[in-house]
């Protein structure tokens, strides 16, 4: 069975297909589960691959786009969103909010809305990578393309 035929990764598929048909979702031989392994395969800047985050905020979901290179600032985040506990979702609260497992977690696709806010050091790559429902498979795409795909807010998120 091709990775192209499990369900996350078809899910990423449509959705791209429904944005842009040129953009589709690209087979890695190696591992792309941490910015690292997905840079060494694409032969690409760490900061270039979208770290897809989920974060738990109270009652809510949030996910942050990082670049592969950088952190997530939790205070940042807080202030942003305007909440006090705000923590790293768990793997199985990341499963169910996204339909994701970790390694695979994708900016778009999800089961359910999320509010998303994409990191504004990403726009300083032409191309970016992001992970497209399992940890081999990816999707290239640029900046204000993301952006769009994902309706997302872009604010300063890291330390």
């Amino acid at each position: 069975m091709s990775l192209l035929d499990k369900e996350p990764v078809k899910r990423v598929e449509k959705a791209l297909k429904e944005f842009d048909q040129s953009i589709s979702v690209i087979i890695l031989e190696n591992t792309a589960r941490t910015a690292k392994d997905a840079a060494e395969s694409l032969n690409c800047e760490v900061g270039a691959i979208i770290k897809s985050l989920v974060f738990k905020a109270e009652e809510t979901y949030v996910l942050s786009l990082i670049a592969g290179d950088k952190r997530c600032s939790l205070n940042k985040l807080k202030k942003i969103i305007n909440k006090k506990d705000v923590s790293m979702a768990n793997p199985e609260e990341v499963k169910t909010q996204t339909g994701y497992t970790i390694g695979g977690v994708s900016p778009i696709g999800h089961l359910n809305p999320i509010k998303i806010f994409i990191d504004k050091s990403l726009e300083r790559f032409n191309d970016l990578y992001a992970a497209a429902g399992h940890p081999n498979c990816v999707f290239k795409i640029d900046f204000k393309n993301i952006q769009k795909i994902t309706n997302g807010e872009i604010k300063e998120l890291t330390e």
